[in-house]
């Protein structure tokens, strides 16, 4: 079951509501019950696809709000603890792909490409300053140090001096759009905000880290995984058999991969 919708009230409620269901939920059958995003966006009211830090489950003050718009850690390991106990397996919303709300913003070189064939470039590479430092100040480095930069994304449309939305392909050693994604658009690795480097060894190994992390501190039965279209296929494969060799083999994922054909 898909425990919400896009159009929930921005009241902090969702995990204690999902508590008391617990036994509902097992007593009509269902099986298993996928979360939404329960980690700290950009701002209280959002969904939880406008990702902030991985590592806040509505645990620290950041973004002006401790809670996320469904609750707080707390309340969501105790949502988790009751579905449990009534037999109700757990699938967590997995938003990889993208990171928006930046801390601080930082220059780097980056070419403009054409929206509809990503590997077309349109302007030549420039300086730009964007919205892509995260230090994480509400959390410090509880549950890990790692902080990100500009060389952590392929491209960005989080511009700061122009406030253009365009697309960027951000310029340095290594950087290009990533293989392994869909083909639509010419090469749909950007989807939104800062979109990140799943080629980047530091970035691989630290989200690799953090779903370990999540899996094992949540006691998760699986993962939805969002964006895939998105994702260089060869990280997923290498994410989920490191979330698998600490969770089991049996750890459940199913990818989001949507698609006009279909």
């Amino acid at each position: 079951m898909q425990y919400f919708e896009w159009n929930l009230p921005n009241d902090g409620k969702l995990w204690t509501h999902l508590k008391e269901d617990a036994k509902h939920l097992h007593d009509i059958g269902v099986t298993s019950v996928w979360t939404p995003p329960a980690y700290k966006a950009d701002e209280q009211q959002d969904e939880g696809y406008a990702v902030y830090d991985l590592y806040d489950l509505g645990e620290f003050d950041q973004k002006g709000t401790v809670r996320t718009k469904y609750g707080t850690r707390r309340e969501l390991e105790e949502a988790i603890a009751a579905l449990h106990d009534n037999g109700v397996s757990v699938y967590l919303d997995t938003v990889m792909n993208q990171k928006t709300g930046a801390d601080f913003t930082e220059k780097f070189m980056a070419c403009e490409v054409d929206p509809d064939d990503r590997e077309r470039v349109i302007g030549p590479p420039v300086e730009v300053e964007g919205w892509t430092g995260y230090t994480f100040p509400g959390r410090g480095e509880q549950y890990s140090p790692f902080k990100w930069h500009w060389y952590h994304f392929s491209g960005t449309d989080q511009v700061y001096e122009t406030g253009k939305r365009a697309i960027y392909l951000i310029q340095g050693e290594g950087k290009k759009w990533s293989e392994g994604v869909d083909g639509e658009n010419g090469n749909y690795d950007f989807l939104i905000f800062n979109d990140v480097d799943f080629d980047h060894p530091e970035v691989i190994e630290e989200m690799k880290r953090w779903g370990v992390w999540i899996a094992g501190t949540l006691n998760a039965d699986g993962m939805r995984l969002d964006a895939l279209k998105h994702i260089k296929n060869t990280f997923i494969a290498d994410f989920m058999r490191a979330v698998r060799a600490s969770r089991g083999k049996e750890f459940y994922a199913v990818g989001e991969y949507w698609s006009g054909d279909f």
